[in-house]
């Protein structure tokens, strides 16, 4: 064996157990860098719980019904984990059926009518039911009722209580989820559409169109975030898509600024010159070159935004001008609750807000930590 053998045969073994992969790609390395960020990782498992819930909707609340807005009174304001008997009556209403996915997107009406119970008893082929009524002694009214027509009685328990109308809070939860990731998603869509346009043209092309388009963005930039949704939302009318739309025209601008900057860096490296000497088209070399490598900020920035989305959207449905009832939002939960925060059912306003609060955090860390994953200095 050579002298140059045994010098690069344990030079080539440590080569192979200490340096990375030649094949390895950037997102590869970019997702173990991530993956290595506790944080960052349960932020993204939050995110990820909470998109299922969404998305499975009234397939997996307790309260099936359209908007989960199946209201009794008489068990208004109960406690977390109560439970209550109900009794099921078939009034001879027609059923109408409805497949899984039409029940997972827009819920299905109660076939029967359910009566909170405080207790039954048979006699014969009637049924006494004294009626639910919370007091004590509860003192209900008897309803007596044929076999044929009960159809059956069941306990159920509601986890997180009922609030003032009788609704279970923690179906009204879980539906306003769909809410805030849906103002997230769309907002979120119409801000990049707009501000990586408009930043990716002005930096390209400089002179007068930058000078038009830096000066829109300065416009919008001046005026107060929150009173431009309110005044947008204003125009468009109060509902479920206009707060989408709202949300999203204010936030375009964060992206045009950072997509602006990072353009500018790149526009004159080489590889760019060298589109432009092959005559490439200006849409081919901004989007094909240009915006692939400014993806991990725009990445970045779009995390930060769904959190900012998310806070907007809560905010108008607590000053009413947001999503409307009788569809759940977590702000307008907030605003209907929050007068209980002094009383002994501060949870009702509680429990929303620690909803938006973990929610927005979760973007948070998940921004930091893609931030961390794609910054490759250290």
């Amino acid at each position: 064996m050579t002298l140059q053998q045994i010098i690069s045969k344990p030079f080539r073994r440590f080569v192979k157990e200490q340096a990375p992969a030649r094949n390895a790609s950037i997102s590869s390395m970019m997702w173990q860098r991530f993956r290595r960020n506790r944080l960052a990782m349960i932020s993204l498992t939050v995110i990820g719980l909470f998109l299922l819930i969404a998305v499975a909707g009234y397939l997996i609340t307790p309260d099936h019904t359209p908007y989960c807005n199946q209201q009794y009174l008489e068990i208004s304001n109960l406690k977390p984990l109560s439970r209550i008997t109900f009794t099921y009556i078939d009034e001879g209403r027609p059923i109408e059926k409805t497949n899984w996915l039409k029940t997972m997107i827009s819920g299905k009406p109660l076939p029967y009518t359910a009566i909170p119970t405080y207790k039954s008893t048979t006699h014969g082929d009637k049924i006494h039911i004294e009626t639910y009524t919370g007091s004590i002694p509860n003192d209900g009214e008897i309803l007596i009722l044929d076999k044929k027509s009960v159809v059956k009685t069941k306990q159920r328990t509601f986890l997180m209580g009922t609030d003032s109308y009788g609704r279970d809070v923690l179906s009204q939860i879980m539906i306003g989820s769909r809410v805030s990731l849906s103002v997230g998603f769309i907002a979120v869509f119409i801000a990049l559409l707009i501000g990586i346009t408009l930043g990716a043209l002005a930096a390209y092309y400089g002179g007068w169109v930058d000078t038009i388009i830096i000066w829109i963005i300065n416009v919008v930039w001046s005026i107060p975030t929150v009173l431009l949704v309110i005044a947008i939302t204003f125009a468009l009318g109060k509902g479920f898509w206009q707060v989408f739309v709202a949300v999203g025209l204010t936030m375009w601008v964060d992206v045009a600024r950072v997509v602006r900057g990072q353009v500018f860096s790149l526009k004159e490296k080489e590889y760019i010159e060298a589109t432009r000497a092959l005559g490439f088209s200006t849409f081919r070399t901004i989007f094909r070159h240009i915006l692939p490598n400014i993806a991990g900020s725009v990445i970045v920035i779009t995390a930060s935004n769904f959190a900012s989305a998310i806070l907007l959207e809560a905010g108008l449905s607590f000053l009413g001008i947001g999503v409307q009832p009788p569809m759940p939002s977590w702000g307008s939960m907030v605003k209907e609750n929050y007068g209980y925060i002094l009383l002994d059912s501060a949870y009702l306003a509680f429990l929303p807000g620690l909803a938006i609060m973990i929610l927005v955090l979760a973007f948070m860390l998940l921004g930091n930590g893609l931030r961390d994953a794609i910054d490759i200095k250290d």
